[in-house]
Order: structure tokens, then sequence, then C-alpha cells
């Protein structure tokens, strides 16, 4: 009996691929640590997407939040987004109580899962990118990754070696995960500069649509949004939103 092996390498390849060392499978790694359907949801985002469809940068109270987890996946029902990541600073204790409630909530009214939103795995870490202060979110990672524990133990050393932007980005993408320069012109320094370097230490992508003034009701700001899109699109970086929610409401950041 005869094979085709490149019939059968091509339908094993249907299933899986290797990405910065993990084997990603929807049969095989748990859908909050799937990167590749988060990565399909972040190339179809726009300037309309948060904070009512979907919104990848909120808060709890396990770091500078208002909101207790449960009560951030209330609201993200009610409001009816699709999809959402918990991005507390270095701690993701607020994500594992998150997902644990939306597993309860599932159980409990099995009649409503087509309502639950879809909830990645997030944390928000501290780095030193061209000398400056900045913030790396990850998303889609293994919570468990044994490179990735000295960055959620709830405190940082900026400084330090550990604290580079090359290495936090290298801890985040040996996770699994995606990570992405947190709203680029909040930083006291070119924005073209600090995306250019982003992306030469290999930034899976950039928080391009982001309030920069408290409006509420919650929108990007055009100007400086055109301008950080352009940059991330010239070096194909993914491009991502969030309402960097601190306050009791998702719909506003503080």
């Amino acid at each position: 009996m005869s094979v085709n092996l490149t019939s059968a390498s091509e339908s094993l390849s249907r299933w899986f691929h290797i990405q910065t060392g993990y084997v990603e499978s929807s049969l095989l790694i748990p859908p909050a640590e799937d990167r590749s359907s988060l990565q399909q949801v972040f190339q179809t985002l726009n300037a309309r997407s948060c904070p009512k469809s979907y919104n990848f940068h909120l808060h709890t109270r396990r770091s500078d939040g208002q909101l207790e987890p449960e009560e951030v996946m209330e609201q993200a029902i009610e409001i009816g987004l699709k999809g959402l990541t918990i991005t507390d600073h270095h701690s993701i204790q607020g994500y594992k109580q998150a997902q644990n409630w939306l597993d309860h909530w599932k159980h409990k009214y099995p009649q409503r899962v087509n309502q639950a939103p879809r909830l990645w795995t997030g944390v928000e870490i501290n780095a030193q990118l061209l000398g400056v202060g900045v913030h790396i979110l990850g998303y889609a990672f293994d919570p468990d990754a044994s490179g990735l524990q000295p960055y959620l133990q709830g405190g940082t050393t900026l400084g330090t070696d550990a604290y580079s932007a090359d290495n936090v980005i290298t801890a985040i993408q040996q996770a699994g995960g995606l990570a992405v320069l947190a709203h680029p012109a909040r930083y006291r320094y070119p924005v073209p500069e600090l995306i250019t370097e982003a992306a030469r230490l290999g930034m899976n992508g950039i928080e391009v649509y982001y309030a920069y003034h408290h409006t509420d009701p919650w929108l990007p700001t055009a100007k400086i949004t055109n301008q950080v899109k352009q940059l991330a699109d010239s070096y194909g970086l993914l491009n991502t939103c969030g309402t960097d929610t601190h306050g009791r409401d998702l719909l506003l950041r503080l």
C-alpha cells in the first residue's frame, strides 16, 4: 500500500504549526491562549471596534483598577463584547478570577453560551525602550510559562536588564503570546522612533486605537491614531485597541 506523504503532511499542517517553540492547535491549547485566533481578530479592528465590540486593555482591583474581575465580565456580557483581555499590571490574578467566573456562568446559563465574550490571557508589563519607560501588553500567552513568571509578581524593577523591551518581548513570545506596545503617544519620546525600535525588536503590534483625552463617549484620538496607524502599518505590525479602563465603566478610561 502506498502512502501519499505530501498529502499526509498537508493534512497535518492544517492542525499544527510551530511558532516561537510552541505547537499551536485548536485541539491542544486553551482558547484563552490561542494567539492565532486573537491575531485574526486584531487584523479586523478599526476605529469603531472598541469599546462595544472588543476591548484589549482593562484593569481590575488586582492592580490599579476599581472593578472586581467578576464585575468586568458582567459588564462585558451586558455591553455585548465579542472579546476582551484583562491587562493588569504585572499580574494575571484578575484574568484567572474572570475566567473562573466565566466558566461558572456558562455552566449556569448553557442557553446563553453564544452571548459569552471570548477571554484571552493578558498582562501589562513595564519596560525600557530607547531609555524610556514604556508599557508592553502581552496577549494569549501561557500563564504558567516559566520565563514569564518574573514579570507576574506584582512589582517592577525598571532599569534592570530583565526589563529591557527586548527581554520582555522575548518572554511574552516564548510563552506563546503576542507583544504589543501600549499607547505609544503617551511617552515623552518621538512616536516614530519608538515604533521603529519596537518593530526592530520584533514587537507584534501597536495599540493604535487609544483615547489620549478622557472623552465621554470613549473615542480614539483621531490625529494621533492616524499617525500611529500609518507607522504600525508601514512595519506590518498588528493594530490593537483598548479603553485602558481604570474606573468602574468599561466604556470609559476613568
